[in-house]
């Protein structure tokens, strides 16, 4: 109940007033808690508008920069998500080797700065510049590094999902057949309580892959700074595998 508490005080603060009890959820969690999915073919344009690169902009702007000229330099125009809404070759291909540095060597050539007379009456060093770019091009690889390492995820958690289901439903079979052992006198009851309590055990792992997959999609959004996201999530985007049923099992 206190956890309740918190998280109803930190709705109240994120929405500037007291939630109406009719407006917040129930109690059974719904089988699709984040109204949002990921389509196909992200461009990776949308991550102009993460507050982080926004801000790197704006001081770039300040020392009277050609933020054309910038985000020619240092920002790859690619498709972050494939066909099947996971990452593209072109974006793991930002990062090579084990270390994942970044492998795009910047259009340095490029004339970013304002040689006009803006130039001559700005009281900016050129050290200063060098150090916006420098942040300008570490926000620019910080928002392509934080999508492809949560593309990552997704691309691995639907197989867990699966696993752990498949998982449940053994754990289910067995503890259905210590049941009717016990029934039949073959059994001792403890035999059947600890069958029962790794359905459980079982049961919550699988609800936390579910949550882990919801929170994934929340963190996607984040990453894509708030946009790329469509709604109603494609049940069959990953060919060969079946998805899991987000009904909570029996």
């Amino acid at each position: 109940m206190a956890q309740v508490a918190q998280d109803r005080d930190a709705l109240n603060l994120v929405v500037g007033a007291t939630v109406p009890v009719a407006d917040l959820p129930g109690a059974r969690v719904p089988a699709h808690p984040v109204v949002a999915g990921l389509p196909a073919n992200v461009p990776s344009s949308v991550l102009d508008n993460r507050p982080d690169i926004l801000a790197a902009e704006y001081t770039l702007r300040a020392d009277y920069a050609d933020i054309g000229a910038a985000r020619a330099a240092f920002f790859p125009r690619i498709s972050l998500t494939s066909s099947i809404g996971f990452a593209t070759q072109e974006l793991s291909g930002l990062f090579k080797g084990s270390n994942r540095t970044w492998s795009v060597s910047p259009q340095i050539n490029l004339p970013i700065f304002d040689a006009g007379t803006h130039r001559a009456a700005l009281n900016i060093t050129k050290i200063q510049r060098k150090i916006d770019v420098a942040n300008y091009q570490n926000a620019v690889q910080t928002a392509f590094s934080e999508v492809a390492d949560t593309l990552a995820t997704r691309a691995t958690i639907y197989e867990q999902i699966a696993a752990q289901q498949a998982l449940v439903a053994a754990n289910r079979r067995a503890y259905q057949l210590s049941q009717a052992r016990y029934r039949y006198g073959t059994d001792s009851y403890l035999d059947t309580l600890v069958d029962q309590r790794t359905l459980y055990a079982s049961r919550k792992n699988e609800v936390s892959r579910r949550l882990a997959r919801q929170t994934n999609l929340v963190t996607l959004y984040k990453v894509l700074g708030g946009g790329g996201l469509a709604a109603g999530e494609n049940p069959s985007i990953r060919p060969g595998v079946r998805l899991p049923n987000d009904s909570t099992p029996d």
